[in-house]
């Protein structure tokens, strides 16, 4: 059985419009309803209520036990760059997560990871997977030709694409492989170009055993169509109907926030669309706000309680002004310089340092960084929560320690 211990290297009424306020318990949570009165100002929300506000919303106020997919259906999805820190990212929102569980899904196809927000790589259900990709693909039309439309001149490109989506569909491919099987025709073009085009306008999955808990494979890829079957006939996803999955999982949010979470832009003509079925709001710095109605909005007194965030975290990446969980003192603290991925944690509800996992020789050590003072509660709090978390990531370990450090 492991041993657990915890070390330490170092010491340790903005004014708002009237409204109307009412509180109701709903699955778990507090809402906190803000109905404006009539009159010329948007009610403010203060710096605190958008974080309680997202906290809520992303399962990080209060632990779920909502199943897996229902979460990750909840945030429309996690990116997932990395094939395994997204299981963190679960593990603080669900609570007795089993990653055994989201394996499962991914073997079962009712997960999915592929391109999508940004044109990074996302988990999402197989459901968002039909749904959201073809509301991104100006994005990464945006890339493919900014980036490779001039190394590709004269090239076919759907001559490319039917090439490619023949060869990844007979069995999935690394994109190795794919540039080698493009090359045969193209031999004196660019293969990373070539390879892109494929990826651009073939929605690729990346399937198992890459992104398995505690497996690793081949970064393999197919067709969505090869992978999850021909389409559903269902009504497509609309972008109005994209943009309130954004809000709430993410709202109240601006018309900037929600073009920095997808990559989209003109988003400002579809929020005004939706204007009628949405309430609005300013933040401290005058910046209108929407929001679907039903979305929680806590006291902004709510406790937040300690959360290991991952390094792709939702909240940090899904939103052009991320002050509301990232103080602005500590942003160029936690920016990777180099290609190393960095992961954070809160305090009270917004990022207050970085951690790391070391293991070495059956021993598993938690680094935690503080960027900020702490107290003794909180270390406490953070010291729990970060054994725990050590647990859950490196079980076989024989010994395990959380030490703080300062930088």
């Amino acid at each position: 059985m492991a041993r657990s211990s915890v070390s330490s290297a170092l010491r340790v009424d903005l004014h708002t419009p009237p409204v109307v306020v009412r509180f109701e318990r709903h699955r778990s949570r507090w809402h906190h309803w803000a109905v404006r009165r009539p009159g010329p100002s948007d009610p403010t929300l203060s710096l605190r209520d958008l974080n309680r506000a997202t906290l809520a919303r992303q399962h990080l106020l209060e632990r779920t036990d909502a199943s897996i997919d229902a979460v990750i259906d909840d945030l429309v999805g996690l990116q997932a760059q990395t094939p395994h820190t997204a299981y963190t990212g679960l593990w603080s929102r669900i609570r007795g997560f089993d990653p055994e569980g989201l394996s499962a899904l991914l073997v079962d196809r009712s997960v999915v990871r592929l391109a999508l927000m940004r044109g990074t790589i996302h988990m999402v259900t197989a459901r968002d997977a039909w749904d959201l990709r073809p509301l991104v693909q100006p994005v990464l039309d945006r890339v493919q030709q900014g980036q490779f439309g001039r190394r590709l001149v004269g090239v076919d490109s759907d001559e490319v694409v039917t090439m490619g989506r023949t060869f990844i569909e007979q069995e999935p491919r690394t994109f190795k492989s794919l540039g080698d099987h493009l090359l045969t025709r193209w031999p004196d073009r660019d293969r990373f170009a070539l390879e892109q085009t494929v990826r651009t306008y073939v929605p690729l999955i990346q399937v198992p055993p890459r992104g398995l808990w505690r497996r690793s494979g081949p970064i393999a890829h197919t067709s969505i169509v090869a992978w999850l079957g021909e389409r559903p006939a269902r009504a497509p996803l609309t972008l109005e109907g994209m943009v309130r999955r954004y809000l709430g999982a993410f709202g109240p949010a601006t018309v900037r926030d929600a073009q920095a979470w997808c990559g989209l832009t003109r988003l400002a003509e579809v929020f005004e669309r939706l204007r009628p079925d949405l309430v609005t709001f300013r933040d401290a710095g005058g910046r209108e706000l929407f929001d679907v109605p039903e979305g929680p909005r806590p006291d902004p007194a709510t406790p937040a309680p300690p959360r290991f965030l991952y390094d792709y975290e939702n909240i940090l990446l899904s939103y052009a002004d991320r002050t509301r969980a990232l103080p602005p003192e500590i942003v160029n603290r936690v920016v990777a310089r180099t290609n190393e991925s960095i992961s954070t944690f809160t305090l009270d509800g917004f990022v207050a340092g970085t951690w790391k996992v070391l293991e070495a020789r059956g021993t598993a050590t938690l680094e935690i960084k503080r960027l900020r003072a702490q107290t003794k509660a909180e270390e406490a709090g953070l010291a729990s929560e970060g054994a725990s978390l050590l647990a859950f990531l490196t079980p076989e370990a024989v010994t395990r320690d959380v030490r703080f450090v300062d930088p």
